[in-house]
């Protein structure tokens, strides 16, 4: 599951020029130099691991931290530099390769190979103008990650336009990515292109004994309807359209639309599928065949007839609306409601709610909750229920119908005086969150973030 990122808030502060020999006010975009640490912890469970095909530990770890700094070149323009780094365990990818472990193999357990681990390094840079006016600007950003298996490269950029004295903001934003995989098989089917119809006599399986369903030992297993990946881009393009309304002293409103197209590889090549129609081979203790779809199962591994296949274009629109209501100088009310859309059948609703309190005047708690709810797609069946004879199939629980709750809240304190203040930096905000996040299919996980924002004094 990939983590959400915390947005950079930049303040506007005021300054004074001279220009056609009379003196004009002119609004700084950004004062100083600002800094965002930010920092994350995610952690998860479940029993739906698509690299074991739809069943097994879906345990995940992930550490992640961000440093923001956003620089103002003159009064109008501010370059901003978003350096990430994320360091993740995973029960679930370890078994891409469930025989490297020092225990029997089981899609139940973690194995203990280097699949179990992976870092991600990424980098956003962000160019941004505003007009004298403040009442137009521009911006352009490219971006880069990259992981063991995955290298992204992003550039976009975006218009908004302030009218009506500031109460209306009509914004447009473009973006495109250009990624590339370094496909990982799971290891079975990796034996099977590299050796052909003897793999099972040579490397890695050779002098492992393969089970049948009935616990015999047989040389029958030969996954013939793996083939390896020809084409391994992705590219992604979207546009956002945002419209936002000051509709009077307390209430805000914000309408978007987004348009995403993505081509290319959209399936992950180590994602197991089991057909229900082919027979079933194992590895490992064969008395733990008859409770393979349990966690009792301590010491066999199934192995795999294909991988995820499917289709090479995506269609997505999601729709949306934030309400947002100040009640009095205490409490706000922010409402958040998103439709989406696909053309793979997939339809979802997502609602949530913050009522942030203000406690004084450097302190705010706000209680939070998000519901999400989805249709499967048409390419999704669970465990084992695939034909072998469909052109598309997954059994990644993500693409399947379920319903999930997040509860959370928040503490934020803000300091505009920066009063703490570290080296040459002054502390003007500390914002803590935490959530938890519960799935119909049984899937849970918490994250905890952490954010610091420093002002060069």
């Amino acid at each position: 599951m990939k983590i959400n990122s915390i947005a950079l808030v930049m303040l506007i502060s005021v300054s004074v020029f001279a220009q056609d020999k009379e003196p004009v006010f002119k609004r700084r975009v950004l004062e100083s130099t600002e800094v965002d640490f930010l920092a994350s912890y995610y952690n998860q469970d479940g029993a739906k691991s698509a690299v074991s095909g739809g069943i097994g530990s879906e345990k995940l770890t992930d550490l992640a931290s961000n440093i923001i700094v956003a620089m103002p070149l003159n009064d109008d323009d501010v370059l901003t530099v978003d350096l990430g780094l994320s360091a993740y365990t995973s029960a679930s990818s370890s078994n891409i390769n469930p025989f490297d472990s020092g225990t029997n193999p089981t899609p139940w357990q973690a194995s203990s190979g280097a699949s179990q681990s992976d870092q991600l390094v990424s980098a956003v840079v962000n160019y941004s103008h505003s007009s004298d006016s403040r009442n137009f600007i521009w911006n352009t950003d490219l971006s880069f990650s990259n992981e063991y298996d995955y290298t992204s490269i992003g550039f976009g950029g975006g218009i908004a336009s302030l009218f009506n004295e500031k109460n209306t903001e009509l914004s447009l934003k473009v973006n495109a990515y250009l990624d590339q995989w370094r496909p990982i098989y799971p290891k079975e089917l990796d034996e099977y292109a590299t050796y052909g119809s003897n793999f099972v006599n040579q490397g890695y399986l050779a002098g492992r004994t393969i089970y049948d369903q009935n616990s015999l030992v047989t040389v029958a297993y030969a996954p013939t309807a793996f083939q390896t990946i020809k084409s391994v881009n992705r590219n992604s393009f979207s546009a956002s359209l945002e419209f936002s309304q000051v509709l009077s002293k307390k209430l805000q409103v914000s309408l978007f639309a987004d348009i995403v197209q993505q081509q290319g590889l959209l399936s992950t090549p180590y994602h197991r599928i089991y057909f229900a129609d082919k027979a079933n081979y194992y590895i490992g203790q064969p008395q733990f065949i008859n409770t393979y779809e349990s966690v009792s199962n301590a010491g066999v591994y199934k192995l795999a007839d294909d991988i995820e296949r499917l289709p090479d274009s995506r269609f997505k629109l999601p729709l949306g609306a934030r309400l947002n209501y100040y009640i009095n100088e205490r409490f706000i009310v922010r409402t958040y409601y998103r439709f989406y859309s696909d053309n793979w059948d997939i339809q979802a609703h997502t609602a949530s709610i913050e009522l942030p309190i203000k406690l004084s005047d450097k302190f705010t708690f706000f209680p939070m909750y998000r519901y999400y709810t989805q249709t499967a797609s048409k390419y999704y069946a669970p465990y084992e229920t695939h034909l072998s004879t469909e052109k598309f199939y997954t059994s990644d629980a993500d693409l399947a119908a379920f319903d999930a709750n997040q509860y959370g809240f928040g503490i934020n304190y803000t300091d505009i005086f920066t009063a703490t203040k570290i080296w040459e930096f002054g502390l003007k905000n500390i914002d803590l969150r935490f959530n938890h996040y519960e799935r119909s299919d049984n899937l849970k996980a918490n994250i905890a973030t952490i954010a610091f924002k420093f002002s060069m004094q």
